[in-house]
């Protein structure tokens, strides 16, 4: 999971599926990014099990499927958690 979130590109267009369903031209025009490279990580995150994709006539959209969290904590406790729960189907 560390890999797939290690990326600037992969938690902006996470940030934005969080506001919602956009599809891939708002995500490349958002994110600052050409067609290759945003196939590249959608594709990352898509087979993460993070985001999923669905066609309306031409236009192909993405939403988040997956919460994730990370929680840090300093010593004493000294945690470092990482973990994704799965979106209920009624929330977005």
């Amino acid at each position: 999971m560390m890999e797939i979130l290690g990326s600037k590109k992969r938690l902006e267009i996470l940030k934005i599926l969080s506001e919602g369903d956009k599809y891939v031209s708002q995500i490349m025009e958002t994110v600052k990014i050409d067609g290759k490279n945003a196939k590249f990580h959608l594709e990352k995150l898509e087979d993460s099990g993070i985001i999923s994709s669905y066609r309306e006539g031409r236009r192909k959209y993405y939403k988040l499927m997956k919460e994730i969290r990370l929680e840090i904590v300093p010593p004493p406790e000294g945690k470092f958690l990482l973990y994704t729960t799965d979106q209920s189907p009624t929330e977005k």
